[in-house]
C-alpha cells in the first residue's frame, strides 16, 4: 500500500467520523427572524465557525438527529379591549394567522379603554378621538404588545406616529341592521314615535330622513347590553353594526338589514385593522399573509372621505365603496341632524385611483353644503 493510499483512507476515516460527530452540515445559514422561530441559541465554537458565539445561524444536528443548540418561540402578545366582541374579533385574527403560522403562540393582552371606562357620554358629544383606541395604541408603543386589533371604524383617520396597519381582514357584513322589539320586515312597520337606541349621529340623521317621526336616542355599552335595554322595553329598536351581532352569533336577533347603499355605513364598517409598530419589518410581512387588498382599498378610500372632509367621526357622515370589476364605486353623504338637508353623491372610477376619487367626492359634498353643515356643529 502506498503512502497516498493511505492517507486517502485515513481522509475519508476523518470524514465520516465527522459525519457521526455533527450530522451532515449544511453550509452555514443566517438565521431569519419569524413569527415561529424568532432566534437559535448556538453558544458553542463549531469547526470552521460553522455555528458562532452569539450569532444567529441554524445549529448543527447530532446524527441521531438532537438539535445541539435549543430553538426557542417567542409568544407573541396582542392588545385589544376587554369587551366580548372585542375579544371575539381578536380571536378570528388569531385563528387566521395559526392557519398561515401553526407552530405560531399568541397570548391577548385587555386594555380598558376609555370607552369602556365612560359608559354614559353620548358618542355625539365627543370631542377627541381615540375614545375606544388610544389605550390600546399606548400599549402597543410602550413595548407591552406586538401588534392589537380593532374595529376599523373606531379608528381615527390619522394614524399616530410609530403605528402602521398591518393588515386589514374580515370585512364580511358592512351593513347596519335593526334590532327591533317586535317583529318588523321593513323601517315604515315601526310604531309611530318609535324611540331608536343608537349613539351615531350617522344613524340618528338617516333614520329621521327615513321617518321624520322617529326618535333617535342614545345608548351606550356593548352589544349584549344594548339588547338588555331593549328587551326591558327600554327602546322600541336598536340600530347595530351587523358585523357585531354575527361574530357574537346573535344574527338570530337582527330584524332587518339596511342597504349599505341607501343606510350608508361608518367608513371601514364592518372591517378589523391589525396594527402593529411601524418599525417592526418581520411582522409586518407576516401580517401581511391575512391581509385582504381588496378590504384594503375600499376602506382607504372610504376612511379618505373623512379625511378631506377633516370632520372626525362622529359627524353624520358616511361612506361605503365596493369594487366593481376594475373599477370602484363610492357613495358618500353629509347632513343635518333632522335628515333634511342631506347631501349624497356617487362616483366611479379606476380602482387604482380609490383615494383620489373618495377626496373629489368628499370636496362635493363639501362644495354642495357640507362645509355649512359642520360649521353649525361647531357652534
Amino acid at each position: 500500500m502506498t503512502i497516498d493510499k493511505l492517507f486517502t483512507i485515513m481522509a475519508k476515516g476523518v470524514s465520516f467520523a465527522r459525519i457521526f460527530i455533527y450530522g451532515l452540515l449544511p453550509p452555514a445559514v443566517r438565521f431569519r427572524c419569524s413569527l415561529q422561530l424568532m432566534y437559535a441559541v448556538a453558544p458553542h465554537k463549531m469547526h470552521h465557525n460553522r455555528t458562532k458565539m452569539f450569532e444567529k445561524y441554524w445549529p448543527p444536528r447530532f446524527y441521531s438527529g438532537v438539535p445541539f443548540g435549543k430553538i426557542y418561540m417567542k409568544v407573541l402578545t396582542i392588545a385589544t379591549r376587554p369587551g366580548q366582541l372585542a375579544i371575539a374579533q381578536t380571536r378570528t385574527v388569531i385563528s387566521a394567522l395559526e392557519r398561515e403560522f401553526p407552530d405560531i403562540q399568541i397570548k391577548i393582552k385587555k386594555v380598558t379603554s376609555r370607552g369602556d371606562r365612560d359608559r354614559r357620554t353620548a358618542l355625539w358629544n365627543l370631542k377627541s378621538t381615540g375614545f375606544f383606541t388610544s389605550q390600546v395604541e399606548d400599549a402597543l408603543l410602550a413595548g407591552e404588545a406586538d401588534f392589537a386589533v380593532h374595529s376599523f371604524k373606531d379608528l381615527p383617520t390619522a394614524q399616530r406616529e410609530g403605528l402602521t396597519i398591518g393588515a386589514v381582514f374580515d370585512r364580511n357584513f358592512v351593513e347596519d341592521c335593526l334590532v327591533s322589539a317586535s317583529p318588523v320586515e321593513s323601517i315604515e312597520q315601526l310604531p309611530e314615535g318609535a324611540k331608536i337606541g343608537t349613539s351615531s349621529l350617522r344613524r340618528a340623521a338617516q333614520l329621521k330622513r327615513l321617518r321624520a317621526d322617529l326618535q333617535p336616542a342614545p345608548i351606550r355599552g356593548n352589544v349584549q347590553t344594548r339588547l338588555n335595554k331593549l328587551d326591558r322595553a327600554e327602546f322600541d329598536a336598536v340600530v347595530l353594526a351587523r358585523a357585531g351581532l354575527e361574530r357574537l352569533g346573535l344574527g338570530q336577533r337582527i330584524s332587518l338589514v339596511f342597504d349599505p347603499a341607501q343606510f350608508i355605513p361608518a367608513p371601514a364598517q364592518g372591517a378589523l385593522a391589525v396594527q402593529t409598530r411601524s418599525r417592526d419589518e418581520e411582522l409586518r410581512k407576516q401580517l401581511s399573509a391575512i391581509d385582504d387588498k381588496k378590504a384594503r382599498t375600499i376602506t382607504s378610500a372610504e376612511r379618505q372621505v373623512l379625511t378631506t372632509m377633516q370632520c372626525g367621526c362622529h359627524a353624520p357622515v358616511g361612506a361605503f365603496a365596493k369594487i366593481v370589476g376594475d373599477d370602484i364605486e363610492i357613495c358618500a353623504f353629509i347632513s343635518d341632524l333632522q335628515g333634511k338637508n342631506f347631501i349624497k353623491r356617487w362616483l366611479t372610477g379606476p380602482a387604482g385611483q380609490a383615494d383620489k376619487l373618495a377626496g373629489q367626492i368628499a370636496n362635493e359634498l363639501l362644495e354642495a353644503g357640507g362645509n355649512e353643515i359642520l360649521e353649525s356643529f361647531e357652534k
